[in-house]
C-alpha cells in the first residue's frame, strides 16, 4: 500500500512511528498531482520546492526529538482564497491575479505552526462565487467520479483534489453550501464550522456574516483533526469566538447514547431526486439501527432561504468588492490605451458640436475604475454586485435587505426550536448528484437552486458536515448532511463518525488511468 492510499490518521501514525518520512509522503503525492491533475484541474498552483522545504523541516525537527506540530507532515492543500505570504493570492479571479499578500491569513499560518506540508493552491469559483468551479478565470475543474461533471462548488478543486486523492485533506470555505455541496458531489467528507469556529482573518471575504473557513477530507476522523488545528479564538478577527477548542478527534469514539435525529419534513418533496432520498432515507434507517430515535420535525421558514441568502450575500459582496477599483487593490486597466480611446471620443463629439455629450463623457478616474471592474471581474461576480448594489440602494433597502435580515432572524428561531427537540438534523446536501459541466452556465436560477439544502445552515450560524451515504446508479457520489447546534462541532462530529462506522462508502475511491488522458 503506497502512502496515498492511507487516511490523514493513518498516514500521521505512520510518520509518528517512523515507518516513512514526511519528505517521501509529499514526494508521492507531488507525483500524484503530476500524473493525475491534468484531467481533473483541482489546482491552481503546485509549490513542490516550498512543499518539500517544508517536509524536510519535519523529518529534521523529529530526527532532532524537538517538538512538532498536530499536523506534522502531513500534506494539506488550500483554496487560493486564504492569504499566503508565500506567493500570490488570486481568488481565481483576473482581478488579483498579481496579487501577493504581505502576511498569512490565520488558518495558514496555524497550519504552518502545526507543521503542515503546503502542497499548494485550489481552484474554486471566483471570489468563492458560485456552485461548479466553472466560474474561475483561470481553469474548469472536473468531478474524479465523472470527468463531463461538475465537482460542485465553489470549494470544487478542494472537494476534487481530495476526492481525487491529490491531498489527504484540503482547505475550504462556504458561504452558502461551498464546502458541503462539492464535498456531497465528489464523495468526501465536508465540515462548515460555527459562524465564528475558525478565524475569517485573512480570508478573502465574498460575504462577511456568512464566510466561514473548513476542513475537507476522506473521513470524519481526519476532518475531526484538521478542524482541531485551524479552530480557537482569534484577536485579528472581531467575530472570532473566545470559546476553547474541543478535543474533537479524541471524542470521536464516544458513543452517542440516546441520539435524537430530526428530519424535516419541507426537504423532501417535489424537485428531490429519487436515487437522492432513497440514499439518504437509508442513512436515516441505518441510524435508527445503531440506536437512535427519528423525529419528524418542521422548518417552516426553510422555503425562505434561498431568496434570503440572495439578498444577503451579494449585498454583502457589493460592498466587499467596492475595494477591487485599480487603485487599492488588483487588476488595472491598460491606461494608456484607455486615456487613448476617451481623447478619441471627446474629438468626436467636439467635432460634432455636441455639448450634452461631453458634459456626460467620464473623467478619466471615473473610466479607469468602469474598465478596470468590468476587465476583472468575470459575469458571476459582476452578475452578484449589480444584484447586492440594487439591494442597497435607496428607495429598495427596507424592501430587500432589510426584509432579508428579518427572514434570516426567524430561520435561526427556528433551527433553535428544533433543536429543542433533537440533537442533530439529517438532510440531503443536494437535490441530485453532480450535475454535468456546462448544464447550468447559462441559467444561474438553476444553479442558485443547488443550495437549497445548504444555505440555511449559514444564514443560522450554525456547524453542517456531509458525509458519502451512497451512489446512484451511474455511479456518482451523494452526499447526507448533518447539521448540529451552534458550536456542537463535537457531537456533530460523533454523529457523522458513528455512520461512518457502520458504512463503507467513504471508503471507495474514483478510477484512474496509469497515465493522465490527452
Amino acid at each position: 500500500m503506497s502512502l496515498a492510499d492511507l487516511t490523514a490518521s493513518e498516514l500521521l501514525d505512520t510518520l509518528g512511528r517512523g515507518e516513512a518520512s514526511a519528505v517521501e509522503a509529499a514526494r508521492e503525492y507531488l507525483a500524484l498531482i503530476e500524473q493525475r491533475d491534468g484531467d481533473i484541474g483541482s489546482y491552481l498552483r503546485v509549490d513542490a520546492e516550498g512543499a518539500l522545504a517544508q517536509a524536510a523541516e519535519v523529518d529534521r525537527k523529529r530526527e532532532a526529538g524537538e517538538e512538532l506540530g498536530p499536523l506534522a507532515g502531513l500534506p494539506v492543500a488550500v483554496k487560493d482564497v486564504l492569504c499566503d505570504s508565500a506567493g500570490a493570492t488570486t481568488c481565481a479571479s483576473r482581478m488579483l491575479e498579481q496579487f501577493h499578500p504581505p502576511y498569512d491569513a490565520t488558518v495558514v499560518a496555524k497550519l504552518k505552526a502545526a507543521d503542515a506540508v503546503l502542497l499548494g493552491r485550489l481552484n474554486m469559483d471566483e471570489f468563492a462565487m458560485g456552485g461548479s468551479t466553472e466560474n474561475s478565470a483561470f481553469q474548469v475543474t472536473r468531478n474524479p467520479w465523472d470527468r463531463g461533471r461538475t465537482p460542485g462548488g465553489s470549494s470544487g478543486g478542494s472537494a476534487a483534489c481530495v476526492a481525487a486523492g491529490l491531498a489527504p485533506l484540503a482547505v475550504g470555505t462556504d458561504t452558502g453550501g461551498s464546502i458541503r455541496q462539492p464535498a456531497g458531489l465528489c464523495g468526501v467528507v465536508g465540515l462548515k464550522p460555527t459562524y465564528g469556529r475558525v478565524s475569517r482573518y485573512g480570508l478573502v471575504a465574498f460575504a462577511s456574516s456568512l464566510d466561514q473557513v473548513g476542513p475537507m477530507a476522506r473521513t470524519v476522523r481526519d476532518a475531526a483533526l484538521l478542524l482541531e488545528a485551524i479552530a480557537g479564538h482569534d484577536p485579528h478577527d472581531a467575530t472570532s469566538l473566545e470559546e476553547p477548542v474541543p478535543q474533537y478527534a479524541a471524542t470521536l469514539d464516544k458513543p452517542l447514547e440516546g441520539l435524537r435525529l430530526g428530519v424535516v419534513k419541507e426537504h423532501y418533496g417535489a424537485g428531490l431526486d429519487g436515487e437522492v432520498e432513497s440514499a439518504v432515507r437509508a442513512a436515516i434507517a441505518q441510524y435508527e439501527s445503531l440506536g437512535a430515535e427519528v423525529r419528524e420535525i418542521s422548518l417552516p421558514h426553510s422555503k425562505y432561504a434561498v431568496a434570503t441568502y440572495y439578498v444577503i450575500a451579494p449585498s454583502e459582496a457589493s460592498s466587499n468588492l467596492a475595494r477591487y477599483d485599480g487603485v487599492h487593490y488588483g487588476y488595472r486597466t491598460d491606461q494608456t490605451k484607455m486615456v487613448a480611446e476617451l481623447a478619441a471620443e471627446r474629438k468626436a463629439l467636439s467635432d460634432a458640436g455636441d455639448e450634452a455629450g461631453l458634459a456626460q463623457l467620464d473623467t478619466a478616474l471615473v473610466r479607469m475604475y468602469r474598465k478596470t471592474r468590468a476587465e476583472g471581474f468575470g459575469p458571476e461576480v459582476k452578475r452578484r454586485i449589480m444584484l447586492g448594489t440594487y439591494a442597497l440602494s435607496a428607495g429598495y433597502y427596507d424592501a430587500y435587505y432589510l426584509k432579508a435580515l428579518k427572514v434570516r432572524r426567524l430561520i435561526r428561531q427556528d433551527f433553535d426550536a428544533a433543536f429543542e427537540q433533537v440533537d442533530l438534523i439529517a438532510s440531503p446536501v443536494t437535490a441530485a448528484p453532480a450535475f454535468k459541466l456546462g448544464e447550468m452556465v447559462d441559467d444561474p436560477l438553476a444553479m442558485y437552486l443547488v443550495d437549497l439544502y445548504t444555505v440555511s445552515a449559514n444564514l443560522a450560524g450554525i456547524p453542517g458536515i456531509s458525509v458519502p451515504c451512497g451512489f446512484n446508479t451511474a455511479g456518482l457520489p451523494i452526499g447526507l448532511q448533518l447539521l448540529a447546534p451552534p458550536l456542537k462541532e463535537a457531537r456533530l462530529l460523533r454523529g457523522a463518525h458513528m455512520y461512518q462506522q457502520a458504512t463503507d462508502w467513504h471508503q471507495r475511491r474514483p478510477a484512474f488511468s496509469a497515465t493522465p488522458s490527452e
